[in-house]
This record gives structure tokens, sequence and C-alpha cells, in this order.
């Protein structure tokens, strides 16, 4: 019983959270500004979204395509339109629970190419790992650049840079204590641990050990990149954002990444995360919200069909099976 709840409540939760910030936007909207919002939909030029879409596309084809470079170095041939049918549907399951993408993606390979879920398991969180790093250096690249727009708008906030500060060295001490702690502890409770998530760290360590770890770093970095393009193509779908610079962009390119795992598949708290970051340049906030949604509608039209497609494909590929 506990479980069934447990599990409604990850599906539930950020589903709520989606339509109370939908909820929130269309009640602090004026007439006037739903008005906008409608013609900017239809006047945007969708050749670029169709373009925008393409591109995320080859983003699925790069990260489908890394990932048998962690496979192979564990002994693992998988056949890549395997690889790329399990990707595609982990995209479609993360619009349900955040994250949980991931685990169908270990599971269906267990599935059709015998690879132990542990190991299949360990193999994405070393992406995800690999994944936030490059998106760190986004952060770090996109703060620096825009370091007094961030600090006037804190400043207006009332909230202290100083406090900020603080909070992020103890974050980071936390963390090396609990990383040597793992290392070098000889506990009973961290030695079961680390028995029981053997397959899961076997995984984790193929990037530093593997062969072919620098086409596993091209292909990191070119997921992302390709992420960053498809939203810089997007703004040219509507003529009030068509001109914004690119420091815009990859604040806009930031912020929405973060909205993702606020809800599922970021509803709701995408379109209002670049509506926020966009108005802190002027941009107003009916264009802002136009162009989050134009982005994430599309996104996820394009994720469910995928999706829909390879779970319909897989067995069809795998007869065998």
């Amino acid at each position: 019983m506990k479980k069934q709840i447990s599990k409604w409540l990850t599906i539930l939760i950020p589903l709520f959270i989606g339509i109370g910030i939908i909820y929130y936007q269309y009640t602090t909207l004026k007439p006037d500004e739903i008005d906008k919002i409608k013609r900017s939909f239809q006047k945007a030029n969708y050749s670029f979204i169709v373009l925008s879409l393409m591109i995320a596309c080859v983003g699925y084809w790069s990260r489908a395509y890394r990932w048998k470079f962690a496979l192979n170095h564990l002994g693992y041939q998988t056949k890549f339109h395997n690889n790329f049918f399990t990707v595609c549907v982990s995209y479609l399951v993360n619009l349900t629970v955040p994250r949980s993408g991931e685990i169908s993606r270990a599971a269906l390979l267990k599935k059709y190419e015998n690879v132990p879920f542990d190991k299949a398991f360990g193999t994405i969180v070393a992406e995800r790992i690999v994944d936030l790093l490059i998106f760190l250096l986004f952060v770090l690249i996109g703060f620096i650049s825009q370091f007094d727009a961030i600090y006037q708008f804190l400043l207006s906030k009332n909230v202290s840079l100083q406090y900020l500060i603080y909070y992020g060295i103890a974050a980071v001490a936390m963390g090396v204590i609990f990383l040597l702690i793992w290392i070098y502890a000889e506990w009973p409770i961290i030695l079961k641990l680390k028995e029981k998530l053997s397959g899961l760290i076997e995984g984790m360590t193929t990037v530093l050990k593997m062969k072919d770890k620098w086409k596993y770093i091209f292909h990191s970095f070119f997921i992302w990149i390709s992420y960053l393009s498809m939203f810089y193509v997007a703004i040219f779908a509507l003529p009030e954002t068509a001109e914004i610079s690119f420091d815009i962009i990859i604040m806009g390119f930031i912020f929405g990444s973060l909205a993702v795992g606020f809800s599922n598949g970021g509803l709701g708290a995408y379109p209002f995360s670049i509506a926020l970051i966009f108005s802190l340049y002027g941009i107003s906030n009916d264009i802002g919200i136009a162009f989050g949604w134009l982005v994430w509608t599309s996104q996820t039209i394009l994720a469910i069909l995928l999706g829909l497609i390879s779970y319909v494909l897989l067995p069809v590929f795998n007869r065998n099976k």
C-alpha cells in the first residue's frame, strides 16, 4: 500500500506543480496579453520550429551513439537501433515521472540485449554525471557573462550574495566529506552498500577507463551543443525574439533546462522560467510565455511521437526476443 501511495505521489506532485504554475500564469495575464500570445502562435514561422526539432533528433541520435562506448567497455555489443529506441522511450517516460526514463531505458536494454540492469543503469548514471558537469560549465559561462544583471536582480529581491556564497561553500564541503567517507571508510554499512552497488559503480566508472573515452566526451559536448542549437534556432520563429542577443539565449537555455525537473517534462515550469528570464532583459511577459510554450509544446510532441514509435518498433526489430 505504501509503495502504491509513493508511486502515485511521484507522478501527481510534479503534475500538480506544473498545473499550479499554468494556473498562476493564466490568472495573472491580462486579456490583451492572452490575445498577444494567441497571435504569436498564429504568426510564428514554424519552419524554424521544424529545424529545431530536426536538431533535437540529432541530439537523440548522439545520445544513443554515445551509450555504445560505455556498453562496449563492459563487454556488451548492443545493436544501435535498440540503443536509439530505448533512449526515445526514456524521453517519453520522463514526461510522466521525472527521471524515471533512466530506469525504463536500462530495463528495456536488459530485455532486448541481455545487459544486466545494474550495469546498464550504472552507465546511464555516469552519463548523467558527465551531462551535469557540462551543464554546470554552461551555467558558469552564463553567470560570468551576466554577473552584473544577475547581481542587480538579486539586490532587487533583497537576496544577499554573501549568503549564497556561504551556502555554496557549505554544500561543496559536505560533498567532499561524503566522498572521502565513501572512498576510505571501512564502516560495515559503507562496505555493504559498496557490495550491493558494485555493478552500478562499475557502470559509472566506465568513462574513466573506456578505450573510446575521448569519443564519449566529444559526443557528450555535442549533445549539449545540439540542445543549445535547438533552443537558439527556435528564437527566429517569432519576430520579437529573432533579434535577442546570445547572452539572453544562453540564460534562457540554462533556466529552461533547470525547469524541466520541476514538473512532468517541464509542464508549466518551462514557459514560466523562460518568460521570467526574458523579462529581465526587457522582453514582454506575453512574448516570453508564447516563446516558452512554443518550444516546450514542439519538443514534447516530438518526445511523445518518437517514444511511441520506438516502443512499437522495439518488439518488431527484436522478434526473436
